[in-house]
């Protein structure tokens, strides 16, 4: 079968891999699109956390053995740490990734545990719900505030971004947006978010969240927190963060990190998803993997969610 395979460090390559072979309690997933995130176009210029040779591929819908449509949960779990005690499998220390620790589905095929298997909603397409995985961040990132304010700020339209976005006004929340690329600010404004380009010097909100995860936005979205808010961290563009510590201490301001989801964060997302309009999702065959993520991974910015898509089953 066809796969786009992490080779090393800085190189994925489209090429012909074996067929995945399903253990005990695995299924072979037929998939049929499969999101590229940001954190792989970060993440694939080192051999840091992922080891090569790889298949990534993360957010992905396909068809089970039986013909149902399924989404897949990629987060796996001990079940038995100190944190899945209490809830918190998203950050169990021994916890594995699809795409990351194992196979994932930039492929005609994968091997998948079962007890990862959601049932699509029929009113999604396969590119709208391999969106769900990034929703799911952001039915998590707000757990993170309770309590949320009457407007809230996102920096970066990018997919966890808009997510954020979408799940903020399903509950109420208006949203402003910000954003430097063009393209993104447009579909950010299509689905009727406000949006700025950069924030001003006099913007201030008690809760601001940070899609992109740069040494800059991260800065940024600190600065522009209010007295005794809250800045969510969900991107993962740098590991680097430089902040105004005194600033953070006598404001009272908080930092909240957020990573991926519970559970029940994702089969929420799975339950919303048909509610929400999940069409800003750019089809990108197979067969052009390689090309699509090294522009990516280089700048391109005017595909907000690039989805790869093998070859039609016969």
């Amino acid at each position: 079968m066809q796969a786009l395979v992490f080779t090393a460090a800085g190189r994925v390559e489209l090429r012909e891999e074996p067929e995945p072979e399903a253990g005990a309690d695995d299924v072979v997933v037929q998939v049929r699109a499969s999101g590229i995130c940001g954190s792989e176009l970060h993440g694939f210029r080192t051999t840091t956390f992922r080891t090569p040779p790889l298949i990534m591929g993360h957010e992905f819908t396909g068809t089970a053995p039986d013909g149902t449509r399924v989404v897949i949960n990629p987060l796996l779990s001990c079940g038995t740490c100190a944190s899945c005690v209490i809830n918190r499998p998203q950050v169990c220390r021994s916890r594995q990734l699809l795409g990351v620790t194992r196979a994932g589905g930039f492929a005609e095929r994968v091997s998948v545990p079962r007890s990862s298997l959601h049932r699509l909603p029929d009113e999604l397409s396969w590119s709208a719900g391999a969106l769900i995985e990034p929703l799911a961040n952001a039915v998590h990132a707000w757990t993170r505030v309770p309590d949320l304010p009457e407007e809230v700020a996102i920096i970066g339209a990018g997919p966890i971004g808009l997510a954020c976005g979408l799940v903020a006004r399903v509950r109420g929340v208006a949203v402003r947006m910000y954003e430097t690329a063009p393209a993104r600010r447009g579909v950010a404004e299509t689905l009727g978010f406000t949006t700025c380009e950069t924030l001003s010097a006099t913007d201030e909100f008690e809760v601001i969240v940070d899609a992109v995860g740069s040494t800059g936005t991260r800065e940024a979205s600190t600065r522009h927190t209010a007295p005794g808010g809250t800045a969510i961290w969900l991107g993962l563009a740098s590991d680097v963060a430089e902040l105004a510590g005194n600033a953070l201490v006598r404001g009272e301001r908080s930092i909240a990190g957020s990573f991926a989801y519970r559970p029940g964060d994702f089969t929420a997302a799975v339950a919303l998803a048909g509610s929400l309009d999940l069409g800003w999702a750019t089809d990108i065959p197979l067969a052009d993997a390689e090309a699509t993520f090294y522009a990516l991974a280089e700048g391109r910015n005017d595909i907000v969610k690039a989805v790869l898509v093998p070859p039609a089953m016969s």
